[in-house]
């Protein structure tokens, strides 16, 4: 049915409000958004009506905040300005690089042997100013890798080498300064300048002092220490810094600097060096004197080994050349490691005027008489008699010298430990009676007055009144007596009795004077014992004394150095100040003396020094209770003698001059002729003639007779001797 008959409603629109819509109309929506949350949505609260205690707390937090930021920020810009400021004042300190370079303040001493050779080192070397681009690439990798990973990265302090070191600290229980520091090499280098602070002896009583006073590690230092260091690095290169630390930084053996270090231990320039040899001198940074390789060259070569792995880890060396450096590590120069000479060394710095050697603030170079072939012969034949004829775990030690016949010392050994520095000189520095090695100068006093070699004293029971000690009467060593001797024949079996008759009977005084003009400058004693060596002397003087007898009689001063200039000077300053002297005794009582000690080392007590294919002469010599043993003699090319016994005057056990101290001599000798061509003994042997038979025999004084003199002459020296001696008992 349709419906377009009824009436349609009148079109009408919809009536609009500008009124928002209750809040009723929202809830729905709201409701329908909660419920597709899944949770009842609490009405929201206006921020007025926060919870008064959270208001609170976090208005205290707000507040302390602000209050820290803003001192914070303050104080930065204060510190900073001061940092700033302390940098700013050390850049102006700062000098010029190439015056940091040589910070010694001792100069060294290089020795140099009789042939020109760089044998020792004394004070403070340095080898010259080296840059960083100069030295060898693997030295200069290598300090890195050990010192200073980061070198080229940081603006002279590692935070991160500072907080490494403090873990390390305290995980090995030390506080947190104590042990490593993180230092770079920048702070290093800071810290071997001393912050810039000069030495003052006004100050610092010592330069020991000084030294410490610049190592110090406390806090304070520290920070001036960081503070030096970035002055330096706003001055200088990263370069020019570590040409100054490779300059000044120690490496042992009192080399300063690379090239002192390189030049001491391998004899090479520091620009020269194997990977194997800079990482040892990269690893003595860490201990200097303790890791040098003079002092122990497998930690030295244990440390290097740390090195080159650090280079390996770094990339600095190739496995290959890694693997190479570690199977070949480095080793000592001939000269490092022979060390030869070192006590000799210590006599010539000793000898030399101090402002020169010891306390010497230039580089001072000294050539010596040292003979490098004749002091390993020495300290070789040592070796052999301990290790093959000396007990084992015996302490006695023992001291050798050999020189020429005007002096010249070429070897010296002055304890059995030969590789040593700065130790006591048994050779130069012991002062121990003589003994029967003394008995040549009365025989030379007299020898001097016309007695001759075959001249006869009275080997028999003797004693003199002594003033003050009564009686004193001496013994041969075997308690018997032979009766009438010669001259030689007493000296050969160093027969006490006759020696102490026949100084007697040319005057005590008088053997006093020979031998102190032939240089055994010690206080000789003043009575009769004197001429069996209770007077003390050393080594170097008495063998001096019979160099003396070789050369015709004159007198001799041992001497090592020949000549001292300044390192950069061709001129020298001084030169050699000994040699040969005034005449003592006449040349021909000089020869007969000779003549009568080669009869020592052929018939007498010295036959175990004697040598085969050349002529020798010496004196055997052993004091009261065995204390000291000798042996001095010369062949016609050199002086050579040998003491032995304990530094506590202990007594040797079984040990006279004629046995161990002669065996020395002799593997000395031997050793030091090798090759060289056989030469005569200056000797004279004595006329043959029947001797004159003594006026009194028994005289308390020891006289002569059957000397050599001319006919006419002979009645006059005899009664000379009535008129001097009269006729006395024993």
């Amino acid at each position: 049915m349709s419906d377009s008959g009824r009436r349609k409603p009148p079109l009408v629109a919809d009536k609009r409000s500008r009124a928002q819509p209750p809040a009723k109309a929202a809830k729905p929506a709201s409701a329908k958004s909660a419920s597709r949350s899944g949770r009842k949505t609490p009405a929201r609260k206006k921020s007025g009506h926060r919870n008064p205690v959270v208001r609170f707390v976090v208005g205290i937090f707000s507040w302390i905040w602000r209050l820290v930021w803003g001192f914070s920020w303050r104080v930065g810009l204060v510190a900073g300005l001061i940092l700033l400021g302390a940098v700013g004042y050390f850049y102006t300190t700062l000098p010029d690089v190439n015056t940091l370079l040589d910070g010694r303040q001792r100069g060294s001493v290089t020795l140099l042997d009789a042939d020109g050779k760089v044998f020792a080192w004394r004070g403070d070397q340095f080898g010259g100013v080296v840059s960083a681009d100069a030295i060898s690439p693997h030295l200069k990798n290598a300090v890195i890798a050990t010192e200073d990973k980061r070198f080229y990265r940081h603006l002279g302090v590692s935070p991160r080498g500072i907080a490494g070191a403090i873990r390390i600290n305290v995980s090995e229980g030390r506080s947190p300064l104590s042990g490593n520091g993180g230092s770079t090499i920048t702070q290093q280098t800071a810290k071997l300048l001393c912050l810039g602070v000069p030495y003052d002896p006004q100050v610092w009583k010592t330069e020991q002092e000084y030294e410490a006073d610049c190592r110090r590690g406390s806090l304070s230092r520290k920070i001036k220490e960081a503070v030096y260091a970035f002055a330096l690095e706003a001055k200088y290169t990263k370069d020019e810094i570590l040409s100054v630390y490779i300059n000044r930084a120690y490496l042992g053996g009192g080399a300063f600097g690379a090239e002192a270090a390189s030049q001491r231990y391998f004899g090479k320039t520091s620009g020269q060096v194997s990977p194997a040899e800079a990482a040892m001198l990269a690893g003595l940074l860490t201990a200097p004197t303790s890791l040098a390789p003079t002092n122990n060259l497998e930690r030295s070569q244990n440390r290097a080994a740390v090195v080159i792995r650090l280079m390996r880890e770094q990339g600095y060396l190739t496995q290959e050349e890694a693997s190479n450096a570690l199977a070949n590590p480095a080793r000592l120069s001939e000269a490092a490691e022979a060390r030869a000479g070192g006590f000799f060394a210590d006599w010539v710095m000793s000898s030399g005027p101090e402002f020169f050697t010891r306390n010497t603030t230039e580089d001072v170079v000294i050539r010596s008489t040292l003979d490098p072939r004749i002091q390993k012969a020495a300290e070789e034949a040592m070796q052999f008699i301990f290790e093959n004829k000396v007990r084992e775990g015996s302490k006695a030690q023992a001291a050798i010298v050999v020189m020429s016949a005007d002096g010249a010392v070429r070897a010296m050994v002055g304890g059995r430990d030969t590789r040593v520095v700065g130790a006591f000189n048994r050779a130069t520095q012991a002062r121990r009676q003589t003994g029967s090695a003394f008995k040549p100068f009365v025989y030379a006093a007299a020898l001097d007055l016309g007695y001759s070699p075959n001249d006869i004293v009275d080997d028999s029971p003797y004693c003199v009144n002594i003033a003050g000690s009564g009686e004193w009467c001496p013994n041969n060593y075997d308690r018997s007596f032979s009766g009438q001797v010669t001259l030689t024949e007493a000296l050969s079996r160093s027969l006490n009795v006759p020696a102490v008759k026949v100084a007697q009977s040319v005057g005590l005084e008088l053997v006093r004077n020979v031998a102190a003009q032939f240089g055994i400058q010690s206080d000789l004693a003043a009575g009769p014992a004197l001429a069996l060596g209770a007077s003390e002397a050393t080594l170097i003087e008495t063998t001096g004394a019979f160099a003396g007898i070789l050369n015709g009689g004159s007198a001799v001063t041992p001497y090592g150095l020949i000549e001292l200039r300044m390192r950069d000077d061709d001129e020298p300053l001084m030169t050699a100040t000994g040699g040969m002297g005034e005449r003592v005794i006449r040349q021909e009582a000089a020869e007969q003396l000779t003549w009568m000690l080669h009869q020592v080392t052929t018939r007498g007590t010295g036959t175990r020094a004697n040598l085969k294919d050349r002529e020798v002469a010496g004196k055997t010599g052993t004091t009261q209770a065995a204390r000291d043993a000798w042996f001095v003699g010369y062949s016609a090319d050199y002086v050579a003698g040998v003491w032995m016994g304990y530094d506590d005057n202990t007594p040797l056990t079984g040990v006279t001059g004629s046995g161990l101290p002669s065996e020395i001599w002799h593997e000395v000798m031997v050793r030091v002729h090798d090759g060289l061509p056989a030469r005569p003994l200056p000797m004279q042997a004595p006329v043959t003639q029947a001797p004159v038979q003594q006026p009194n025999s028994g005289q308390a004084q020891g006289q002569s007779g059957g000397r050599t003199a001319q006919p006419e002459t002979q009645n006059a020296i005899e009664q000379l001797f009535r008129d001097l001696f009269g006729s006395r008992r024993n």
